[in-house]
């Protein structure tokens, strides 16, 4: 499918997508950095923590598949290789075994802060193209992202 299909100028649209798979790398590492932390979170905060990154990882893979078939639905194809997330990701994995509960949850707040920063710069880059199919859905997922920093920094006992 070519994205003139869905009323868009294909080579308006390449730089979006080329954005989308960057985001989409980044979102790989940061939905595997949640399942160790879901995985490896102990403590008093276990019962608390185990539930909430469970409830992270699961919007996050639901999350991943939408931008795979955004990227698909702009007639390019979306970056599929663990070895591709790594060398595009900004985001660094981190070894979550034996990390306190608190850091496991400062790590996904350094998540967060990186993917709603490009999820900003993808709006404006779908605003200027007129995107407006994927300028909403980068929305809803950086609202998600707001949303859930707040109540992760209160957690932490931050304002």
């Amino acid at each position: 499918m070519e994205a003139e299909q869905i009323g868009l100028v294909d080579t308006e649209v390449r730089p979006i997508v080329d954005e989308l798979n960057d985001y989409l790398a980044n979102y790989h590492i940061h939905y595997q950095k949640l399942r160790g932390a879901h995985w490896n979170v102990k403590g008093k905060s276990f019962f608390t923590l185990h539930v909430k990154f469970e409830e992270l990882y699961t919007n996050a893979v639901a999350t991943i598949d939408e931008l795979a078939e955004r990227v698909l639905t702009l007639g390019k194809a979306p970056l599929s290789r663990y070895q591709d997330y790594i060398e595009t990701a900004t985001i660094k994995e981190i070894n979550t075994i034996g990390v306190e509960d608190v850091q496991l949850v400062e790590a996904i707040l350094e998540d967060f802060t990186a993917l709603i920063e490009m999820e900003r710069k993808l709006m404006e880059s779908t605003a200027a193209h007129g995107d407006d199919g994927t300028n909403d859905m980068i929305n809803r997922f950086m609202q998600f992202k707001e949303k859930n920093t707040w109540m992760l920094r209160a957690f932490c006992g931050k304002s």
